[in-house]
Parts: C-alpha cells; structure tokens; sequence
C-alpha cells in the first residue's frame, strides 16, 4: 500500500486525542500492521533548560518587550569601555579567540623527495609549480582551508588519502602549527552587548525601547561544579527611556517571576556594585515559591551614565537579567547544574514506570484477524484453565490469511491442567526490578506499590501463539506453539528495551519471570 503523509498525521493525531494515558504504559503501542511507527506514539521530551528558555520568551513578549539578538564576539576594548579600569580583572574570566596562522611552507629537494616517497612518483616541473602557486595562495588566503586538499589532489593527480599523508608527513609547517590569540572575546554576560546594540539605536527608534535576549554566555571558570558552568544562558531585559528609574526594575521582576509560580519579593542591594551599574541601583532579587521558598534568582539596576556616555547613550538604562540554568535548577528540584544541563554524561535514573514502558512483547499478530485470535486464545485458555489434561478447546475459528482455519488451546499430557500455575501471573516493575508475579497476598505491596507493565504470562504468550500461527497460515501450514517453564523473558515473549536492561544491571536490579507456564496452542486448516 502507498505511504499517504496525511494519513499519516491524521492517524497519530487521532491516536494521542483517543488513548493518550491508560494505565502504567503513556500510550498503547501501535501494531505492526498499523504502518506507523512506534516513536509517533511516545511525547516527547524537551530539554528543561531549552524549556526554561521557551518560557522565558513567551513571558517577555507577553509582557510587551520585543526581541533582540546581541553580539556574542565582543572586542576587548568593549569591555574596557564598560568597566573602565576594572577591565582588567574582569577580562580573567573571559575567553579570548585563537586560531591558527596560514603558515609559508616552502617546496625544497626534501619536500619534493617526501612526495615522490608516498605518490610512488617525481613531482614533475609543471606540478611544482602549481603546488608553490597553490601554497601561496592559501597563505594569502584565497583558497579556503575546506579547498585545500583536493586541490592539492588535483594539482599533483593523487587521491585524498594520499594528500593527507603528504600534509602530515612532509609539510612541515603544516604539523607544527600552533593557535595564536587574539582581541576578541566571546559574551561573559549580557551587559557586554546591550551597550554595543543600544549605541546604535538608542536614536533611531521610539522611546522607551524595551528589548530582551536570551542567549548563551560564556565565563571562564576556575572549574565547573554544581552551581557554576563556563557556557550559560542569561535571560536578560533593558527598558531605555527618558523616565526610567530603578523601579522599572522591581516592576519588571515582579511581572516576569510571576509568570513562574512565584508570589512574594524581596529587593536587597547587591554588595558587588559591578561598574557599569550606577552606585546604589544595583540589586538582587529574591522571590518566595510555594515549594522552594526564597530563592535569589535576578539581579538588576541602571546602567552607568559614565558607562553609556562611553556609547553616546543619551537616556536613562535599566538592565534585569537571570540565569536561565539557575531558574531550571530550582523549578526542575535539580541540586546540579553539569547533570541539569548534560544528563547525558551521567548516570540516568530509571523510574519503575520508565521501565514498565520499556518492557515489549517479542512477537505480535500484524492484522486484525491476528489480534482478534490473540483475544480468543486468552478467553478460551481463561474459561477452561483448570480443566485436567488431556484436553483441547477450540479457541478460534475464522479465516486467516484466505485460510480457512481452527485453533485450539489443549493440554497434551495427563495429570495436568490445561493452564500452568503461572499464566494468570503478570509482570510489574518494583524498586528497579521486573518481576512476574501471582495475585496472591504474598505480592500484595509489589501489586500496590508496583507499576503494572500490563502484560500477563497468557497474554504474552496468546500474541506469540497468534504471530506464528498468522505467519503459518500465510504459507498454507499449520503450526503448534507451546511454552513449557519460563526461565527468561524470551520464553514468554517477552522484550526488555537494551536501555532499560542496562539500567537494571547497573545497579544491581533483577529480571525474574521464572514459573511453570505449560501451555499450548494449536492451528488446523479447516478444508
């Protein structure tokens, strides 16, 4: 059948609007005959610092300011210019650009000696020559690094390979290469590049401007830790106007935080008084938050006159700004900021619903005709589990794949019931641990306080029985399925996702889904 887009979307849209919570699993699987794959089905994720960002914007613009994008390479004398004298301290936590000089690599007996070794040939004349004019070309910058190789390639009729070979083996000012700094830094905070957006427009636009960007900053640090990481993102705002005062500052926080849950505010002088504030307007903001209490989480005041004389800045400059991590940190209940924002470099939590989801079935019927006989084999072994063998029930009769067809679920041997003792057991996580358990008072509190993956041995069992006989009657054969004692999760058909198990190893959890199933399920073609 041909892929239809729209069918596409139109069926994951009805699927999320239908079955979007039921029970311990986020949403049904789809079956395999289904054609839409499983990841439709899952709701995604988003970063919590991303998240915080998104929040963040929508609340400024809902707040009336418009978006702004700062320079993020600030030259060193911008930062002299805002600081003045205490430029120099500051600048001990900035990162300064490097890059590599474009070196003058000469061609000699010895060069031309190294490439005839790799290429197997001499560099004729005219090749030479070509590859002095290409050498100095890239010194004086008219060929891009990018181009470098394979028109090295070109000149001397050679492979890529081989021109690496050369460049790592013979051209020696090539390897010995060495990063060399420059005056330019990359943004330690957003002040850095309001001054240089302001001094442009500050005339040119209607008054009061009130303008916000959120965007990385980068802060050399010592070393990282909890509270500290050397690339963050500040939240920042200015209101630039003829009566701006301080109080635009209070007024802004409490409208900004607001939006965050937060309701009471405390406005405490900040003891740094950085330079490019005026003296006695810097201040800390802390809010109360119904679960964390107060919190320090903005810090505000007017900029310098002297700072924004320095720009030809005219009017009065209030400046809030926020540390998008540390706002992440305490709506999120996070204690560090390296796991909040790269949790892929350390161990993860699985919750035991994390893990329910993770556990699959191996082997599901792919039609509807399939999963109607997966229900039948589950009703007809339920209404006649205790009778004693031998004995066989027809659970299905009907047609599948153009094959007319009878299933029977039955019990080969004497002295034996049809179900064994473990098919009603079902398989829950609990403290880390996939268990298949009976509903017995011995199992009460893993019942209660477990999470249910809402699979049983027998229904594991019935979509593998289901599966094979489907795939059998597609070839016009019969098949016989039966499941003796379960030992492993395969035995019953049953799939534990390789992240979930790497989980439950690493911390010492277990997999136990032992028990006697002794069932059995038999197909035959009807005419």
């Amino acid at each position: 059948m041909r892929f239809d887009p729209e069918e596409y979307r139109k069926k994951a849209r009805e699927h999320f609007e239908e079955a979007w919570y039921a029970g311990p699993r986020v949403l049904t699987p789809p079956r395999s005959g289904d054609r839409f794959p499983r990841l439709m089905y899952r709701q995604a994720r988003p970063h919590p610092v991303y998240a915080m960002v998104q929040r963040l914007r929508e609340t400024y613009l809902s707040l009336g300011f418009d978006e702004a994008c700062n320079p993020i390479i600030v030259e060193e004398q911008e930062v002299y210019r805002q600081f003045g004298p205490e430029a120099r301290a500051v600048l001990d936590r900035v990162f300064y650009l490097g890059g590599l000089e474009r070196p003058n690599q000469g061609i000699g007996k010895a060069e031309l000696e190294g490439i005839a070794g790799i290429t197997g040939k001499q560099v004729a004349a005219d090749e030479e020559e070509r590859l002095r004019e290409l050498l100095q070309s890239y010194k004086k910058s008219t060929i891009d690094g990018d181009d470098l190789i394979h028109a090295t390639s070109e000149v001397l009729g050679i492979d890529d390979g081989m021109t690496v070979e050369i460049y790592d083996r013979v051209f020696s000012a090539f390897r010995d290469l060495s990063p060399r700094s420059s005056r330019s830094t990359l943004r330690s905070h957003m002040t850095s590049g309001w001054f240089i957006t302001l001094g442009e427009i500050w005339e040119k636009r209607p008054l009061p401007l009130r303008l916000f960007s959120i965007d990385r900053c980068f802060r050399r640090e010592q070393e990282e830790g909890p509270t500290r990481l050397m690339s963050y993102h500040s939240a920042s705002c200015v209101v630039a106007g003829e009566d701006v005062t301080v109080d635009e500052g209070k007024a802004v926080s409490r409208a900004l935080l607001s939006a965050f849950g937060y309701t009471d505010f405390r406005f405490v002088p900040d003891e740094k008084r950085s330079k490019y504030y005026m003296p006695g307007t810097q201040t800390e903001v802390y809010a109360r938050h119904p679960v964390h209490d107060w919190v320090e989480v903005a810090t505000f005041g007017l900029y310098s006159p002297s700072a924004l004389g320095e720009y030809g800045i005219g009017i009065p400059v209030m400046n809030l700004g926020l540390g998008v991590e540390r706002l992440a940190m305490i709506a999120y209940g996070a204690d560090d900021l390296r796991k909040l924002t790269f949790p892929q470099f350390f161990p993860q939590t699985l919750s035991d619903f994390d893990i329910a989801r993770a556990v699959n079935l191996r082997e599901e019927p792919e039609t509807p005709e399939g999963r109607e006989l997966a229900d039948a084999i589950c009703s007809a072994a339920l209404a006649h589990g205790t009778e004693p063998g031998p004995c066989s029930f027809p659970a299905y009769r009907g047609t599948l794949a153009g094959q007319a067809m009878t299933v029977f679920v039955e019990e080969p041997e004497s002295g034996s019931r049809l179900l064994g003792p473990a098919c009603g057991n079902e398989i829950f996580v609990y403290q880390g641990s996939v268990l298949g358990i009976p509903d017995t008072e011995k199992w009460k509190e893993v019942r209660q306080e477990g999470t249910s993956t809402g699979i049983t041995y027998l229904s594991a069992v019935a979509a593998r029985a289901a599966a094979r006989v489907e795939s059998a009657a597609q070839c016009g054969e019969a098949v016989t399925v039966q499941v003796k004692m379960a030992k492993l999760p395969s035995d019953i058909n049953v799939r534990i996702e390789e992240h979930a198990m790497r989980f439950i190893t690493d911390t010492n959890k277990k997999v136990d889904v032992r028990g006697p199933v002794f069932l059995t399920i038999r197909s035959e073609l009807s005419g």
